[in-house]
Order: structure tokens, then sequence, then C-alpha cells
């Protein structure tokens, strides 16, 4: 079958081992379904995979891609959950969570297989490319937000990195949950939009907000770090869940955290149930994640470019 896989690790030009080309079709496994792909969102996790890390040489060739909508073996409508092995389900009790292209091959394929437990009803409301763009990257806002953040409509919070799959989504579901969403971007056109999409105010990387936030989302990390924890109030949280410009700020802020009680929390993903209710609830009020570019599978490396360069604003999606 036709797919897009890492064929081999290369930290500073992650593009050179990505390869698109024929791969087995996955096998037939007890408890576990195959999706027909329909559509397939890039998340930045691909890039770090092409880059070796959390992937081992014994591993490839990995195809890439953890998420996807599609059809099940039934011709059902299915949303792929990409977390395995967290509930037992399909595994065994015993095997640690991974996701998908970190030890079961990807969505970036005609087909994917994984444990039926893992296979979600799709909205009617949603399409495919818009479904497809939910299981990491809208996932883990709404996980950021609402169950880590622990924020109530009526309550401040700051996305740093406007433009990447995870932002726009914090800043989309923070608007329509009813906080005051501040956010920052470099790039003035990327400002512009995040002001379209619902955000308070939106300021260049650094500046100084006009109030302190209840709760930032952090997913730029060393470059961005100091200004989140210097936005928060007193008792504030910070949220963490990537670091796309480096995991070692200059400056840890260990006394402000501890003099204002702040909190700072990691969050990976979600659950299948958060999942489950960020489904629902797109279906519900209408809101629809923010797509930058629809590309055809066999033009998978312009997707990429585009995500290398970071001029996307929302998602890369890839239809079979």
């Amino acid at each position: 079958m036709f797919s897009v896989y890492a064929a081999r690790f290369d930290a500073e030009h992650p593009l050179s081992g990505l390869e698109l080309g024929e791969r087995p079709a996955p096998e037939r496994r007890q408890n576990w379904t195959t999706v027909t792909v329909k559509a397939a969102s890039l998340n930045h996790h691909d890039l770090w995979t092409l880059r070796g890390v959390g992937l081992g040489e014994e591993s490839l060739p990995m195809i890439l891609g953890c998420d996807a909508a599609g059809l099940d073996e039934d011709g059902n409508e299915v949303v792929v959950h990409t977390v395995i092995g967290q509930s037992g389900h399909g595994v065994g009790p015993r095997e640690r969570r991974s996701i998908l292209t970190e030890r079961y091959q990807g969505t970036f394929a005609e087909q994917v297989t994984v444990p039926t437990w893992n296979v979600l009803p799709k909205p009617k409301e949603l399409s495919f490319e818009e479904a497809a763009c939910l299981p990491t990257a809208w996932l883990t806002a709404y996980r950021m937000l609402f169950t880590n953040a622990g924020v109530r409509p009526g309550d401040s919070v700051l996305v740093q990195g406007a433009g990447g799959g995870v932002a726009t989504a914090a800043i989309v579901l923070g608007k329509a949950g009813g906080l005051k969403v501040y956010a920052t971007s470099r790039d003035a056109s990327k400002r512009e939009r995040a002001l379209a999409l619902g955000a308070h105010a939106v300021l260049e990387p650094g500046e100084r907000l006009p109030e302190r936030v209840d709760a930032v989302i952090e997913t730029v990390g060393a470059a961005t770090w100091s200004h989140s924890v210097k936005s928060l109030r007193p008792g504030g949280t910070v949220v963490i869940c990537g670091a796309t410009s480096g995991y070692s700020p200059k400056a840890a802020e260990l006394n402000r955290i501890f003099f204002l009680e702040l909190k700072v929390v990691g969050s990976t993903l979600g659950s299948k149930d958060e999942l489950a209710d960020l489904l629902s609830f797109c279906a519900l009020t209408g809101v629809r994640p923010v797509i930058d570019t629809v590309l055809p599978l066999d033009r998978a490396r312009e997707g990429f470019e585009v995500m290398e360069k970071g001029s996307q604003f929302g998602k890369v999606v890839f239809t079979v």
C-alpha cells in the first residue's frame, strides 16, 4: 500500500529521511480493526520522529502519522484514538503507553490497524479532514485547558505561539469555552488570524500583557518560558505539552514560581473519553479545526516542508 514513512534519521535535516512509496499492508490481528484512511493530519511529532527522537533504528522503516479518520471494516465512519496501551485493550494490561509511530505503524498510508477499543464513531457533522485534526493537537489543547489548567468560563489564558496546531486549537476552544484568550506570535499575519479566531488580544512574544492570566498554554518552550511564568497571576498555572524551541530556557524563573506559588503542569495528549467529549463538543457547537493546507498523500513532502518552516496556521491534512 502507498505510505509515507521514516526510512532513516537525521537530526539536522529530518526531511532527508522521509520516503514515499509502497509498504506492506497491515496484517489482521485479533481484537484489532483495520481502518481505511480517508484523511490524516500532520503533527510536530512526525518531524521529531524523523530526527530520531523517541524511536530506535531497529524500528525503521516506520510509517508516520498519529491521526486518522476513515472507514472501519464494516464501512462505518470512524476516528482513531492514537494512544495505544493505556487501557490494556487489544495489547495486554502490562504494555506501556505509546502512540502510533512509536511502536506501531502510523496513519500516513492507505490503511492503519489499531486495537478495536481505539476506534470511535465520527460525528456526521464533521468531515474526514476536520475529524482527522482532533486526536493529537486538538485533544492535547482540550486536555490542557479543561483538565490540567482547570480554567472556567470567565478566566483568562495566554496561548504562546499562535499558528501551531495545539496553539490554534487552544485559541478556538478557549473562546468557545468562555475564556478571555490572549495569544502571541512573532508573525504579524498570524497575529491577525488569531484575532479573527476570537483571541481577545494578540501580542508579540515577550510583550507585557494587559493583565496577569489564570493559565498559560505553553508549546514553544525555551524561547517563551520566562514570559509565560511572568504572565501568571499568583497561584496561576502554566501547562506545557512541548518545546519546539528547545527544552532548556536561559531563566527557569524558580524564584517567581515558588514565591507566587505557581503551578507547572505537564500534559500529553488525552484519554479516549476526552476525545469522545471533544468530538461531541465540536459537533454540537459548530467549532471546527483550523486547517491550513489539504494535500493528497502523494504530496506529503510539501506538507512536511511547510511544518518544518513553521509557516502554517492550523493543521496540515493529507487525504488518501
